[in-house]
Protein backbone atom coordinates (compact mmCIF):
# COMPACT_ATOMS: atom_id res chain seq x y z
CA UNK A 1 0.00 0.00 0.00
CA UNK A 2 1.34 3.41 -1.03
CA UNK A 3 1.88 5.98 1.72
CA UNK A 4 2.52 9.68 1.04
CA UNK A 5 3.78 12.00 3.78
CA UNK A 6 3.55 15.79 4.12
CA UNK A 7 4.10 18.34 6.87
CA UNK A 8 0.40 19.22 7.00
CA UNK A 9 -2.35 16.80 5.99
CA UNK A 10 -5.80 18.41 5.71
CA UNK A 11 -9.11 16.57 5.39
CA UNK A 12 -11.61 18.93 3.78
CA UNK A 13 -11.16 21.73 1.25
CA UNK A 14 -13.77 24.23 2.41
CA UNK A 15 -13.08 27.65 3.87
CA UNK A 16 -11.21 26.31 6.91
CA UNK A 17 -9.31 23.62 5.05
CA UNK A 18 -8.09 25.64 2.09
CA UNK A 19 -7.20 28.66 4.24
CA UNK A 20 -5.07 26.38 6.40
CA UNK A 21 -3.48 24.90 3.27
CA UNK A 22 -2.63 28.29 1.75
CA UNK A 23 -1.16 29.72 4.95
CA UNK A 24 0.84 26.59 5.71
CA UNK A 25 2.27 26.64 2.20
CA UNK A 26 3.17 30.32 2.59
CA UNK A 27 5.10 29.33 5.72
CA UNK A 28 7.16 26.80 3.79
CA UNK A 29 5.36 23.63 4.86
CA UNK A 30 4.45 20.83 2.46
CA UNK A 31 0.69 20.37 2.27
CA UNK A 32 -1.69 17.65 1.12
CA UNK A 33 -5.36 18.61 0.88
CA UNK A 34 -8.02 15.88 0.61
CA UNK A 35 -11.45 16.89 -0.72
CA UNK A 36 -14.34 14.62 -1.71
CA UNK A 37 -16.09 17.26 -3.82
CA UNK A 38 -14.73 20.65 -4.94
CA UNK A 39 -12.28 23.07 -3.36
CA UNK A 40 -14.30 25.82 -1.72
CA UNK A 41 -16.68 23.47 0.05
CA UNK A 42 -20.19 24.34 1.15
CA UNK A 43 -19.57 28.09 1.31
CA UNK A 44 -18.62 28.45 -2.34
CA UNK A 45 -20.77 25.78 -3.92
CA UNK A 46 -23.88 25.32 -1.73
CA UNK A 47 -23.87 28.12 0.83
CA UNK A 48 -22.60 31.67 1.19
CA UNK A 49 -21.85 32.54 -2.43
CA UNK A 50 -24.89 31.04 -4.21
CA UNK A 51 -27.34 32.31 -1.59
CA UNK A 52 -25.91 35.81 -1.74
CA UNK A 53 -26.12 35.73 -5.54
CA UNK A 54 -29.82 34.88 -5.23
CA UNK A 55 -30.21 37.67 -2.68
CA UNK A 56 -28.65 40.15 -5.09
CA UNK A 57 -31.05 39.05 -7.84
CA UNK A 58 -33.81 39.59 -5.29
CA UNK A 59 -32.51 43.10 -4.56
CA UNK A 60 -32.53 43.91 -8.29
CA UNK A 61 -36.13 42.64 -8.48
CA UNK A 62 -37.12 44.91 -5.59
CA UNK A 63 -35.34 47.85 -7.23
CA UNK A 64 -37.20 47.28 -10.49
CA UNK A 65 -40.50 46.97 -8.63
CA UNK A 66 -40.01 50.22 -6.68
CA UNK A 67 -38.35 52.41 -9.30
CA UNK A 68 -41.21 54.91 -9.31
CA UNK A 69 -40.46 55.78 -5.68
CA UNK A 70 -37.12 57.13 -6.90
CA UNK A 71 -38.48 58.86 -9.97
CA UNK A 72 -37.37 56.12 -12.36
CA UNK A 73 -39.91 54.45 -14.65
CA UNK A 74 -39.22 50.76 -14.25
CA UNK A 75 -41.47 47.74 -14.37
CA UNK A 76 -41.07 44.31 -12.81
CA UNK A 77 -42.00 41.70 -15.40
CA UNK A 78 -41.08 38.62 -13.41
CA UNK A 79 -38.16 36.29 -12.74
CA UNK A 80 -36.28 34.31 -15.39
CA UNK A 81 -35.18 31.59 -13.01
CA UNK A 82 -32.88 29.93 -15.55
CA UNK A 83 -31.04 33.22 -16.05
CA UNK A 84 -30.85 33.72 -12.27
CA UNK A 85 -29.22 30.31 -11.90
CA UNK A 86 -26.85 31.05 -14.77
CA UNK A 87 -25.73 34.27 -13.07
CA UNK A 88 -25.33 32.42 -9.76
CA UNK A 89 -23.40 29.53 -11.31
CA UNK A 90 -21.14 31.83 -13.33
CA UNK A 91 -20.20 33.61 -10.11
CA UNK A 92 -19.39 30.29 -8.42
CA UNK A 93 -17.37 29.08 -11.41
CA UNK A 94 -15.22 32.24 -11.54
CA UNK A 95 -14.40 31.99 -7.86
CA UNK A 96 -13.71 28.25 -8.12
CA UNK A 97 -11.26 28.81 -10.97
CA UNK A 98 -9.52 31.43 -8.85
CA UNK A 99 -9.16 28.98 -5.97
CA UNK A 100 -7.79 26.31 -8.28
CA UNK A 101 -5.20 28.78 -9.50
CA UNK A 102 -4.16 29.58 -5.94
CA UNK A 103 -3.87 25.86 -5.13
CA UNK A 104 -1.47 25.46 -8.04
CA UNK A 105 0.44 28.62 -7.13
CA UNK A 106 1.01 27.34 -3.58
CA UNK A 107 2.05 23.92 -4.90
CA UNK A 108 -0.50 22.14 -2.74
CA UNK A 109 -1.06 18.44 -3.45
CA UNK A 110 -4.79 17.84 -3.86
CA UNK A 111 -6.29 14.39 -3.45
CA UNK A 112 -9.84 13.87 -4.74
CA UNK A 113 -11.95 11.39 -2.81
CA UNK A 114 -13.54 10.60 0.53
CA UNK A 115 -10.92 10.43 3.24
CA UNK A 116 -11.18 8.25 6.34
CA UNK A 117 -9.10 8.92 9.43
CA UNK A 118 -7.27 5.77 10.56
CA UNK A 119 -5.54 7.16 13.62
CA UNK A 120 -1.78 7.59 13.83
CA UNK A 121 -2.04 10.85 11.80
CA UNK A 122 -3.08 8.78 8.79
CA UNK A 123 -5.95 9.25 6.33
CA UNK A 124 -6.90 6.72 3.67
CA UNK A 125 -8.45 7.60 0.32
CA UNK A 126 -9.39 4.85 -2.13
CA UNK A 127 -6.77 2.46 -0.77
CA UNK A 128 -3.93 4.99 -0.58
CA UNK A 129 -2.70 6.17 2.79
CA UNK A 130 -1.55 9.71 3.52
CA UNK A 131 0.28 10.75 6.66
CA UNK A 132 1.10 14.14 8.11
CA UNK A 133 3.36 15.50 10.78
CA UNK A 134 0.21 17.43 11.67
CA UNK A 135 -3.36 16.58 10.65
CA UNK A 136 -6.17 19.12 10.32
CA UNK A 137 -9.79 17.94 10.25
CA UNK A 138 -12.06 20.28 8.30
CA UNK A 139 -14.91 18.15 6.98
CA UNK A 140 -17.57 20.86 7.21
CA UNK A 141 -21.32 20.54 7.69
CA UNK A 142 -24.53 19.32 6.09
CA UNK A 143 -28.10 20.60 5.99
CA UNK A 144 -29.98 19.14 8.95
CA UNK A 145 -33.43 17.63 8.47
CA UNK A 146 -36.37 16.82 10.71
CA UNK A 147 -36.61 13.04 11.20
CA UNK A 148 -40.39 13.01 10.82
CA UNK A 149 -40.35 15.03 7.58
CA UNK A 150 -39.27 13.27 4.40
CA UNK A 151 -37.56 15.35 1.72
CA UNK A 152 -38.85 15.13 -1.83
CA UNK A 153 -39.65 17.28 -4.86
CA UNK A 154 -41.71 19.77 -2.87
CA UNK A 155 -40.13 19.36 0.58
CA UNK A 156 -36.54 20.50 0.19
CA UNK A 157 -33.45 21.52 2.13
CA UNK A 158 -31.27 24.55 1.40
CA UNK A 159 -29.09 22.61 -1.07
CA UNK A 160 -32.16 21.79 -3.13
CA UNK A 161 -33.65 25.28 -2.80
CA UNK A 162 -30.55 26.83 -4.36
CA UNK A 163 -31.35 25.10 -7.64
CA UNK A 164 -35.14 25.20 -7.55
CA UNK A 165 -36.35 25.36 -11.14
CA UNK A 166 -39.35 27.62 -10.51
CA UNK A 167 -40.45 30.54 -8.37
CA UNK A 168 -43.10 29.31 -5.95
CA UNK A 169 -46.32 31.28 -5.63
CA UNK A 170 -46.60 30.21 -2.00
CA UNK A 171 -43.75 28.97 0.18
CA UNK A 172 -43.37 27.79 3.75
CA UNK A 173 -40.00 28.04 5.46
CA UNK A 174 -39.47 25.80 8.47
CA UNK A 175 -36.82 27.58 10.53
CA UNK A 176 -36.38 31.27 11.28
CA UNK A 177 -32.61 31.30 11.60
CA UNK A 178 -30.19 32.85 9.12
CA UNK A 179 -30.77 30.35 6.30
CA UNK A 180 -34.55 30.37 6.62
CA UNK A 181 -34.77 34.15 6.83
CA UNK A 182 -32.54 34.64 3.78
CA UNK A 183 -34.57 32.26 1.60
CA UNK A 184 -37.83 33.80 2.82
CA UNK A 185 -36.46 37.19 1.78
CA UNK A 186 -35.43 35.92 -1.67
CA UNK A 187 -38.73 34.25 -2.44
CA UNK A 188 -40.74 37.25 -1.23
CA UNK A 189 -38.72 39.53 -3.51
CA UNK A 190 -39.31 37.11 -6.37
CA UNK A 191 -43.06 37.45 -5.79
CA UNK A 192 -43.93 34.53 -3.53
CA UNK A 193 -46.28 34.56 -0.57
CA UNK A 194 -44.05 33.35 2.27
CA UNK A 195 -44.72 32.04 5.77
CA UNK A 196 -41.86 31.34 8.19
CA UNK A 197 -42.52 28.81 10.96
CA UNK A 198 -40.13 28.98 13.90
CA UNK A 199 -40.32 26.94 17.12
CA UNK A 200 -38.45 29.58 19.13
CA UNK A 201 -40.23 32.77 20.24
CA UNK A 202 -38.62 35.00 17.60
CA UNK A 203 -36.80 35.09 14.28
CA UNK A 204 -32.97 35.09 14.25
CA UNK A 205 -33.12 34.01 17.87
CA UNK A 206 -29.32 34.02 18.25
CA UNK A 207 -29.33 37.79 17.75
CA UNK A 208 -30.23 40.53 20.22
CA UNK A 209 -34.02 40.60 20.76
CA UNK A 210 -34.05 44.17 19.45
CA UNK A 211 -32.78 42.88 16.10
CA UNK A 212 -35.51 40.25 15.98
CA UNK A 213 -38.21 42.87 16.57
CA UNK A 214 -36.82 45.11 13.86
CA UNK A 215 -36.63 42.26 11.35
CA UNK A 216 -40.09 40.93 12.16
CA UNK A 217 -41.57 44.42 11.73
CA UNK A 218 -39.83 44.81 8.36
CA UNK A 219 -40.98 41.36 7.24
CA UNK A 220 -44.59 42.20 8.14
CA UNK A 221 -44.38 45.30 5.97
CA UNK A 222 -43.12 43.11 3.13
CA UNK A 223 -45.99 40.67 3.60
CA UNK A 224 -43.83 37.86 5.00
CA UNK A 225 -45.76 36.04 7.74
CA UNK A 226 -43.88 34.75 10.78
CA UNK A 227 -45.41 32.03 12.95
CA UNK A 228 -43.07 31.99 15.96
CA UNK A 229 -43.30 29.77 19.02
CA UNK A 230 -44.91 27.12 16.81
CA UNK A 231 -43.72 23.64 15.88
CA UNK A 232 -44.62 21.47 12.91
CA UNK A 233 -46.49 18.27 13.74
CA UNK A 234 -46.43 16.81 10.23
CA UNK A 235 -45.69 17.69 6.63
CA UNK A 236 -46.45 15.80 3.46
CA UNK A 237 -46.36 16.36 -0.28
CA UNK A 238 -49.66 16.61 -2.14
CA UNK A 239 -50.46 16.39 -5.83
CA UNK A 240 -49.46 20.02 -6.43
CA UNK A 241 -47.60 21.13 -3.32
CA UNK A 242 -47.26 20.51 0.40
CA UNK A 243 -49.55 20.35 3.40
CA UNK A 244 -48.07 21.34 6.76
CA UNK A 245 -49.84 20.63 10.04
CA UNK A 246 -48.82 22.75 13.01
CA UNK A 247 -49.01 21.74 16.64
CA UNK A 248 -52.39 22.99 17.74
CA UNK A 249 -54.12 21.82 14.60
CA UNK A 250 -53.64 24.70 12.15
CA UNK A 251 -52.66 23.72 8.62
CA UNK A 252 -50.71 25.59 5.94
CA UNK A 253 -50.57 24.83 2.23
CA UNK A 254 -47.96 25.93 -0.27
CA UNK A 255 -46.10 24.89 -3.39
CA UNK A 256 -42.83 24.33 -1.55
CA UNK A 257 -41.61 23.66 1.98
CA UNK A 258 -38.03 24.55 2.84
CA UNK A 259 -36.64 22.71 5.84
CA UNK A 260 -34.03 25.13 7.20
CA UNK A 261 -33.34 23.89 10.72
CA UNK A 262 -29.60 24.48 10.81
CA UNK A 263 -26.52 22.52 9.86
CA UNK A 264 -24.85 19.52 11.43
CA UNK A 265 -21.16 18.53 11.53
CA UNK A 266 -19.91 16.04 8.93
CA UNK A 267 -18.14 13.68 11.31
CA UNK A 268 -20.19 10.50 11.20
CA UNK A 269 -18.40 8.53 8.48
CA UNK A 270 -14.83 9.79 8.68
CA UNK A 271 -13.45 7.46 11.36
CA UNK A 272 -12.98 10.15 13.98
CA UNK A 273 -14.72 8.62 16.98
CA UNK A 274 -13.27 5.18 16.25
CA UNK A 275 -9.71 6.48 16.49
CA UNK A 276 -9.59 8.67 19.57
CA UNK A 277 -11.17 11.93 18.34
CA UNK A 278 -13.67 13.00 21.01
CA UNK A 279 -17.09 14.02 19.70
CA UNK A 280 -19.88 15.88 21.49
CA UNK A 281 -23.22 15.81 19.66
CA UNK A 282 -21.21 15.13 16.53
CA UNK A 283 -18.86 18.10 16.96
CA UNK A 284 -15.13 17.57 17.42
CA UNK A 285 -14.01 18.59 20.89
CA UNK A 286 -10.95 20.88 20.91
CA UNK A 287 -9.19 23.21 23.30
CA UNK A 288 -8.95 26.96 22.66
CA UNK A 289 -6.01 26.33 20.31
CA UNK A 290 -8.15 23.96 18.24
CA UNK A 291 -6.17 20.90 19.32
CA UNK A 292 -8.03 17.61 19.66
CA UNK A 293 -7.08 15.17 22.46
CA UNK A 294 -4.94 13.32 19.89
CA UNK A 295 -1.44 14.78 19.65
CA UNK A 296 -0.78 16.55 16.36
CA UNK A 297 -4.44 16.54 15.24
CA UNK A 298 -6.45 19.77 14.97
CA UNK A 299 -10.00 20.62 13.90
CA UNK A 300 -11.41 23.79 12.30
CA UNK A 301 -14.64 25.18 10.91
CA UNK A 302 -18.17 23.85 11.18
CA UNK A 303 -17.16 20.61 12.92
CA UNK A 304 -16.01 22.66 15.93
CA UNK A 305 -19.00 23.73 18.06
CA UNK A 306 -19.79 27.41 17.73
CA UNK A 307 -20.81 29.81 14.98
CA UNK A 308 -21.00 27.92 11.68
CA UNK A 309 -19.70 30.71 9.50
CA UNK A 310 -17.25 30.54 6.62
CA UNK A 311 -15.14 33.43 7.84
CA UNK A 312 -14.81 31.80 11.26
CA UNK A 313 -13.56 28.58 9.65
CA UNK A 314 -11.25 30.58 7.39
CA UNK A 315 -9.67 32.40 10.32
CA UNK A 316 -9.38 29.18 12.30
CA UNK A 317 -7.60 27.57 9.34
CA UNK A 318 -5.07 30.40 9.25
CA UNK A 319 -4.63 30.16 13.02
CA UNK A 320 -3.91 26.42 12.94
CA UNK A 321 -1.39 26.78 10.10
CA UNK A 322 0.49 29.38 12.12
CA UNK A 323 0.20 27.25 15.27
CA UNK A 324 1.72 24.28 13.44
CA UNK A 325 4.50 26.53 12.15
CA UNK A 326 5.32 27.64 15.70
CA UNK A 327 4.26 31.27 15.37
CA UNK A 328 2.14 31.24 18.58
CA UNK A 329 -0.86 33.09 17.06
CA UNK A 330 -3.70 34.60 19.12
CA UNK A 331 -6.75 32.26 19.29
CA UNK A 332 -9.91 33.25 17.44
CA UNK A 333 -12.33 34.74 19.98
CA UNK A 334 -15.84 33.45 19.31
CA UNK A 335 -17.62 36.65 20.38
CA UNK A 336 -15.49 38.68 17.96
CA UNK A 337 -16.68 36.74 14.91
CA UNK A 338 -18.97 39.11 12.98
CA UNK A 339 -22.44 37.86 12.03
CA UNK A 340 -24.48 39.04 9.04
CA UNK A 341 -27.88 37.88 7.81
CA UNK A 342 -28.19 39.11 4.22
CA UNK A 343 -31.96 39.45 4.11
CA UNK A 344 -33.90 42.59 3.18
CA UNK A 345 -33.28 44.29 5.56
CA UNK A 346 -29.91 42.95 6.71
CA UNK A 347 -29.03 42.08 10.29
CA UNK A 348 -25.40 42.50 11.35
CA UNK A 349 -23.79 42.14 14.76
CA UNK A 350 -20.59 41.52 16.66
CA UNK A 351 -19.88 41.02 20.34
CA UNK A 352 -22.40 40.42 23.10
CA UNK A 353 -26.14 40.92 23.07
CA UNK A 354 -27.50 43.24 25.75
CA UNK A 355 -28.72 40.24 27.78
CA UNK A 356 -25.37 38.44 27.51
CA UNK A 357 -23.49 41.61 28.42
CA UNK A 358 -25.70 42.14 31.48
CA UNK A 359 -25.09 38.55 32.54
CA UNK A 360 -21.34 39.03 32.23
CA UNK A 361 -20.93 42.57 33.58
CA UNK A 362 -23.99 42.99 35.78
CA UNK A 363 -24.70 46.49 34.55
CA UNK A 364 -24.74 47.77 30.97
CA UNK A 365 -25.69 50.86 29.01
CA UNK A 366 -27.30 50.58 25.58
CA UNK A 367 -28.41 53.14 23.03
CA UNK A 368 -30.24 52.78 19.72
CA UNK A 369 -29.73 55.21 16.88
CA UNK A 370 -32.65 55.12 14.44
CA UNK A 371 -31.74 55.12 10.75
CA UNK A 372 -34.54 57.64 10.23
CA UNK A 373 -31.95 60.24 11.22
CA UNK A 374 -29.32 59.02 8.76
CA UNK A 375 -29.23 60.78 5.39
CA UNK A 376 -27.94 57.87 3.29
CA UNK A 377 -30.48 55.49 4.81
CA UNK A 378 -33.24 57.90 3.89
CA UNK A 379 -31.87 58.11 0.35
CA UNK A 380 -31.98 54.31 0.20
CA UNK A 381 -35.44 54.31 1.82
CA UNK A 382 -34.39 51.79 4.43
CA UNK A 383 -35.44 51.71 8.05
CA UNK A 384 -33.84 50.11 11.08
CA UNK A 385 -31.21 51.23 13.49
CA UNK A 386 -27.94 50.63 15.28
CA UNK A 387 -27.77 49.44 18.86
CA UNK A 388 -24.53 49.75 20.81
CA UNK A 389 -23.94 48.11 24.19
CA UNK A 390 -21.23 49.12 26.65
CA UNK A 391 -20.15 47.54 29.93
CA UNK A 392 -21.53 49.59 32.82
CA UNK A 393 -21.66 53.34 32.36
CA UNK A 394 -17.97 53.96 31.75
CA UNK A 395 -16.72 50.68 30.25
CA UNK A 396 -15.85 49.66 26.70
CA UNK A 397 -18.19 48.83 23.85
CA UNK A 398 -18.96 45.10 24.07
CA UNK A 399 -21.63 44.68 21.41
CA UNK A 400 -22.91 46.30 18.22
CA UNK A 401 -26.20 45.24 16.60
CA UNK A 402 -27.53 46.67 13.34
CA UNK A 403 -30.64 46.26 11.20
CA UNK A 404 -31.17 47.90 7.81
CA UNK A 405 -30.30 47.51 4.16
CA UNK A 406 -26.53 47.33 3.59
CA UNK A 407 -25.61 47.49 7.28
CA UNK A 408 -23.46 44.41 6.80
CA UNK A 409 -20.94 46.73 5.18
CA UNK A 410 -20.53 48.52 8.54
CA UNK A 411 -19.47 45.43 10.46
CA UNK A 412 -15.73 46.07 9.99
CA UNK A 413 -15.63 49.21 12.12
CA UNK A 414 -18.00 47.61 14.62
CA UNK A 415 -15.72 44.59 14.97
CA UNK A 416 -12.63 46.73 15.46
CA UNK A 417 -14.42 48.75 18.14
CA UNK A 418 -15.43 45.65 20.11
CA UNK A 419 -12.16 43.77 19.55
CA UNK A 420 -10.04 46.69 20.74
CA UNK A 421 -12.32 47.23 23.75
CA UNK A 422 -12.70 50.83 22.66
CA UNK A 423 -14.59 53.36 24.73
CA UNK A 424 -17.41 55.25 22.98
CA UNK A 425 -15.33 58.39 23.51
CA UNK A 426 -12.49 56.74 21.54
CA UNK A 427 -14.74 56.19 18.52
CA UNK A 428 -16.96 59.28 18.67
CA UNK A 429 -14.23 61.62 17.27
CA UNK A 430 -13.79 59.47 14.13
CA UNK A 431 -14.68 61.42 11.00
CA UNK A 432 -17.36 59.47 9.15
CA UNK A 433 -17.87 60.50 5.53
CA UNK A 434 -21.17 62.22 4.75
CA UNK A 435 -23.58 61.00 3.59
CA UNK A 436 -22.91 57.38 4.50
CA UNK A 437 -24.65 54.84 6.69
CA UNK A 438 -21.36 54.65 8.54
CA UNK A 439 -22.34 57.96 10.15
CA UNK A 440 -25.10 56.13 12.02
CA UNK A 441 -22.50 54.09 13.86
CA UNK A 442 -20.72 57.32 14.75
CA UNK A 443 -23.98 58.86 15.99
CA UNK A 444 -24.59 55.86 18.25
CA UNK A 445 -21.11 56.32 19.73
CA UNK A 446 -21.80 60.03 20.24
CA UNK A 447 -25.00 59.16 22.08
CA UNK A 448 -23.14 56.70 24.33
CA UNK A 449 -20.56 59.42 24.97
CA UNK A 450 -23.30 61.67 26.30
CA UNK A 451 -23.38 64.08 23.37
CA UNK A 452 -26.03 62.90 20.89
CA UNK A 453 -26.40 65.27 17.96
CA UNK A 454 -28.98 63.88 15.51
CA UNK A 455 -31.29 62.48 18.17
CA UNK A 456 -34.77 63.60 19.23
CA UNK A 457 -36.00 63.56 22.78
Amino acid sequence: MTTTHSDVLILGGGSGGYACAFRAAQLGLSVTLIEADKIGGTCLHRGCIPTKALLHSAEVADTARTGAAFGVRTTFDGIDIEAVHQYKNDTIDRLHRGLQGLVAQHEISVVSGHGKYLGDRTIEVDGTRYTGTSVVLATGSYARTVPSIELGERIVNSDDALNLGFVPKKAIVLGGGVIGVEFASVWASFGAEVTVVEALPRLVAAEDPWCSKQLERAFRKRGIAARTGVTVAAAKETADGVLVELDGGDTLEAEILLVAVGRGPCTGDSGFAEHGITLDRGFVVTDERLRTPVDGVYAVGDIVAGLQLAHRGFQQGVFVAEEIAGLDPVPVAEHLVPRVTYSHPEVASVGLTEDAARERYGDVTAVVYDLAGNGKSQILKTSGGIKVVRAGHTGPVVGVHMVGDRVGELIGEAQLTVAWEALPTDVAPFVHAHPTQNEALGEAMLALSGKPLHAHG
